[in-house]
Formats: structure tokens, sequence, C-alpha cells
């Protein structure tokens, strides 16, 4: 396999140093960070039967943990599957691979907790830590007690206050814990234009400094800055004359003062879409939803409705009603990132009639501390996010999984 330059200075600095307990790999999106890990997990698991035989002891366990099942798959399995390695599962999800028992858990929530619990690993493979629940990592790192146990990370970067930044990456008082940060650069085996086009299409900012630099960064201000009312701004009659190919709902379940209930409807047409209508009302039960989406059907044919997941009762309700109801992936920062490059690359457009979405775009702003949106004035700004993020994944051919959300979505007509 053809490594980077950066991959194969890695390799060989840790060929020559095996005094570390935590290794973290973090930066920047396709610069070579998880390619490197699935390598260092193959050797650890060689070393780990290694140093099992010198033990005595027949059945080392070693930790495989992600975000979801699903992403372990996604990011680690068929990666080594590529490789020619055959995973076989037991009934229980895990895996023997060179003599070692892979145990596989979940870091999204605490239940990941409940698959480690007890157990001796000999080391943990942790991919996209940032991600992990703060009390599944420390477990992880507590069941890595068996001799020379290493944990590997990879993770992209979240805000400067993310607790594995402050904890892990920035230490200086433990000398066990080493990190390597890596950029889009980084990684000369990219297509020349492929880094290029993304670079271009990657908006200036928080975003850009993340995904490209792989920096550790919080936004300020507003959250669509890149919004321009006289690009993005649409007279109704004039966007209602177009031919769409298509239409895509976003729903947002809300009833009290201060939280409307939010349905959205886009068309689309050329990869552009566009916000033909905005229902934004408080105090309105779940039959009254089911109307009004029925009364959008009627007026633009079937769709999709994306749906928040908080309230699976009304999703099960609308399906009820013969609507095409599905849980919307809420990734928040990938789903922010989606809608800011459609801004970015005139690729949505807005009604002008729309009334809360004018007061929200302004108005939905970052949480510096927290690098996640302060939770106020975003009930019309989650159900176009639910929409269009949810949209470009099912478009893109990948699967929408429940563990992240959403259901597993191969195609609308399902429903």
């Amino acid at each position: 396999m053809k490594l980077t330059k950066k991959q194969d200075r890695i390799l060989r600095e840790l060929n020559n140093n095996d005094d570390w307990h935590i290794l973290i790999n973090h930066g920047a999106k396709r610069s070579g960070k998880t390619v490197l890990d699935n390598l260092l997990f193959l050797k650890e698991l060689a070393r780990v039967r290694q140093i099992a035989d010198e033990d005595g002891v027949d059945n080392p366990q070693y930790i495989l943990a992600g975000f979801t099942l699903s992403n372990i798959r996604q990011n680690v399995i068929l990666e080594l599957i590529n490789m020619g390695i055959d995973i076989k599962y037991d009934r229980y999800n895990n895996f023997k691979l060179l003599g070692v028992t892979v145990v596989q858990t979940s870091t999204g929530n605490v239940s990941g907790i409940g698959r480690i619990r007890g157990m001796t690993a000999y080391g943990a493979y942790i991919n996209e830590a940032s991600l992990c629940h703060r009390e599944v990592f420390d477990e992880i790192i507590a069941r890595c007690s068996g001799s020379g146990a290493h944990i590997i990370c990879d993770t992209n970067p979240d805000h400067p206050e993310h607790w594995l930044k402050k904890d892990y990456i920035d230490n200086k008082d433990n000398p066990r814990i080493i990190n390597h940060h890596f950029a889009l650069d980084d990684n000369e085996l990219l297509d020349p234009d492929y880094k290029r086009n993304v670079k271009l299409s990657t908006p200036q900012g928080m975003l850009y400094d993340r995904a490209i630099k792989g920096l550790w960064v919080s936004g300020k201000g507003s959250i669509y800055g890149l919004f321009d009312r006289e690009k993005h701004y649409m007279p109704f009659p004039e966007m209602k004359s177009i031919h769409f190919e298509r239409y895509v709902g976003g729903v947002d379940f809300g009833f009290s003062e201060g939280h409307n209930g939010v349905i959205l409807v886009f068309g689309v047409k050329n990869d552009k879409y566009y916000l033909l209508e905005e229902h934004a009302y408080t105090g309105l039960y779940i039959d009254a939803w089911c109307d009004i989406a029925l009364k959008l059907i009627d007026e633009y044919g079937d769709m999709p409705f994306f749906c928040d997941s908080a309230r699976p009762e009304h999703v099960a309700k609308m399906r009820d009603k013969g609507i095409q109801a599905i849980l919307a992936n809420k990734k928040v920062l990938a789903g922010i990132e989606h809608i800011s490059k459609l801004f970015y690359q005139s690729k949505l457009y807005i009604s002008e009639d729309v009334k809360v979405f004018k007061k929200e775009i302004y108005n939905y702003v970052w949480n510096e501390k927290t690098g996640e949106p302060v939770k106020d004035n975003d009930d019309v700004m989650d159900a176009m996010r639910y929409a269009l993020y949810t949209d470009s994944i099912v478009n893109s051919g990948t699967k929408v999984t429940a563990d992240e959300g959403a259901e597993k979505i191969h195609k609308l007509s399902i429903y």
C-alpha cells in the first residue's frame, strides 16, 4: 500500500518508540488519518497476540469503537475487507483477527459501556473520538489494563474547548499521550483536482479551517453568514414558474410559545433547492400538521417529509395518514456545513414570502464556548437542515442509519 509522507514518517516513529499509551491522529477530512490508524490497528493486533503469548493468555481481547457500529463498518471494517482481510462476526458482533478477539462498541451514547463493562482489553482503536460520549471514552481507557496496552484514536476537529482537545491533545504533562495533526495537503495521494475543488467549494471561516486546515476552531456570530438577501431571496411567482423535478419536505415538531412547529417544502431542479412554502405555528396538534402536509401533497404531488425524530409518535401518525414521513439525519455540524455550501455555491434560494425564516436567519448564531448553535431562533433552521441534509444523503446513495437518528433508507418508495 502506498503511503503519504506523513503516514510513513509516523509509522517509522512508532516502530522506534513503544513507550506510549494514547495516540491521537486529528485533523482535516481526507487527510489520511483513518487509513493510517487502520494500518496501526493491524500492527497492534499482531503485537497484542505476542504479548498475550508471553502472559499465557489464550484469548486476548481488543476494543474497536466508533460513534455507531455502522460507522465502524464504514470507516474500518470495509477498508480491511478491501485489503483482502476476511472478517467473520460471531453472534455478539465481535470477530477474531490475528489471534485476538475484537469487541466492537458504539461511543455515541452511554449504552456503549455495556458491551465492554468488566472486560480486560489489551488495547483499543477509537474511530471518530471527538464524537465519543465522555463516559464511554473513559470506560474504554479504564478497560485497557492488559500488559502494554495502546489506545489509538482518530478524529476530525471540533471546538477548541472540547474535552478531547483540552484533556488529551493539549496535555503536556503526560508524555505517554502523543498526537499528530493532519491538514488536507498532507495527503499528496489525493487527486490535485479533487483538493482544488474541495478548497474552492468550502466556505471560508470555521468550516474551511476545520475541513481543510484541520484546526480546532469555533464559529463566531451568524451561522449562515454566507446568506445574502440580495442573492438568495426570490419572488414567489418567479419561483412557482420553475418546472421542478421533485419536492422535499422538512418537519420540526413544536407546540408551545417560542417553539414553532414547522413544515417546509423545497422544490428541486438541477441540484438546486428552492424554499417554496413555510408553515410555522404554535399550538397545533399533530392532526392539524397532517392536514397541512396532505394539502401540500395535493398542491405539489407526493414527496418525502424528513422529520425531527424527537416525536416518533407524530411520525407514526403521519405515516398512518399515508404521508412519507421519514426520520431525518440530525447531525448538526454536518448539516450546517451542507447548507452553508449550498448558499456559497448559489444552490439554495428562498421565497420572499417566508416570514419566520427572515426572523431566524440572522439570529441563528454560534455558541462560541460549545461550538454548537445557540438553541434559540432555530425552528425553521432545524426543519431546513433536516430536509436538505438528509435529502443529500438519500440521493448520494449513502444509507442513513437509525443509529444516526434516521432510518435505513434505500428507496423512498418503501414508505
